[in-house]
């Protein structure tokens, strides 16, 4: 059955890759992708399927009530997915305004155009930062969908803010919502500010790998198609009301992915410089997603050994893509994060 999905921030990573698999999977469906092209949005990423007459690309901000109202009008919507939201720790930390902006009063202005147009589903792509950090000594430890909220940064703070209100306009209104919180995320077209692409571009380059601290911050890492598949059966099979928790079942030190970087790219560790930990850093994020396993069959299907070397072959294949980035605006911001740390 033909549907029509808004994906709201579907011009960055794991927007851009959902709209891929989407398009892909279901020839039918009509896919809207609103994004405000912000320095971490790169129009260039979609330019695969621009093309596509099931397609179209509007450059609005979630934040513009009368831009997403008259494409609420336009477009009449099945199902949104926002994926729209400021992401990165650090940016949070030094200028916290724009995430309470974006990630909370975008998110609410969304939820009002889902209760004045109407809406089948309404999915909320959170993280798995709301719940804070678990201990390195603690591996038996795993965050589930019952963890208490526990946030550690600006960024975290405001992604749970928008999990409570997603939350509260079900409770209230009876909004059909949907809400998944996943791992860290990895694979093409991720945003070179992030530890792994950050890694592969400055060793290629063989420019210093600035790890934080001694690198023993533990991530489960997620390949993005893995994540994805996730969200394509939360949106049709999951349960309205529910949150689901999306794991990679691939715990790494952050400082082992640096050397398998080097490794795999035959660059020498003596590249890698540790830096000035970042404020209130979280030590270790570990998923169980047997929710979302026993009710929708869902599991990872990458391991990291395979994710990672595909991941690398992509920004080997796609240098230009990320080239243009970091030549640009990101170039200020990295000297402004590393340059005195």
């Amino acid at each position: 059955m033909k549907k029509t999905i808004i994906v709201t921030g579907g011009a960055g990573f794991i927007g851009s890759n959902f709209i891929f698999h989407m398009l892909k999977k279901y020839t039918d469906y009509r896919i809207i992708c609103l994004d405000c092209l912000t320095y971490a949005g790169n129009l260039s990423t979609l330019m695969p399927v621009m093309d596509n007459t099931n397609f179209r690309f509007v450059k609005e901000s979630i934040t513009d009530r009368d831009a997403v109202y008259k494409l609420f009008e336009e477009e009449n919507p099945d199902i949104i997915v926002n994926f729209a939201a400021e992401s990165h720790v650090d940016r949070s930390i030094h200028n916290p305004e724009v995430f309470l902006d974006t990630n909370i009063k975008g998110t609410a202005v969304l939820m009002d155009a889902c209760r004045k147009y109407g809406i089948q589903r309404c999915h909320q792509v959170s993280t798995d930062e709301v719940y804070g950090d678990l201990p390195l000594d603690r591996p038996d430890l795993f965050f589930t969908e019952d963890t208490p909220i526990h946030t550690s940064s600006p960024y975290s703070s405001s992604k749970a803010s928008a999990d409570l209100l997603v939350l509260a306009y079900h409770r209230t209104y009876n909004l059909p919502v949907t809400i998944s919180r996943c791992s860290n995320n990895y694979g093409p077209y991720h945003f070179p500010e992030k530890l792994i692409p950050l890694m592969i571009a400055n060793a290629l380059n063989d420019r210093p790998l600035p790890v934080y601290g001694e690198g023993l911050n533990v991530r489960d890492w997620l390949y993005v198609e893995d994540h994805c598949k996730a969200i394509d059966l939360i949106i049709h099979q999951g349960r309205i009301g529910e949150v689901y928790n999306i794991g990679g079942h691939n715990e790494m030190r952050n400082i082992d992915i640096v050397k398998i970087i080097c490794k795999e790219l035959g660059k020498p560790e003596s590249l890698i410089t540790y830096v000035t930990d970042r404020k209130g850093h979280d030590m270790r994020y570990a998923i169980d997603p047997t929710k979302i396993h026993n009710e929708l069959g869902w599991l990872p299907e990458t391991k990291f050994a395979d994710g990672i070397k595909k991941t690398i072959q992509w920004y080997l294949d796609n240098k230009e893509w990320w080239e243009t980035i970091i030549s640009g605006e990101y170039q200020n911001y990295y000297k402004k994060m590393y340059g005195n740390r």
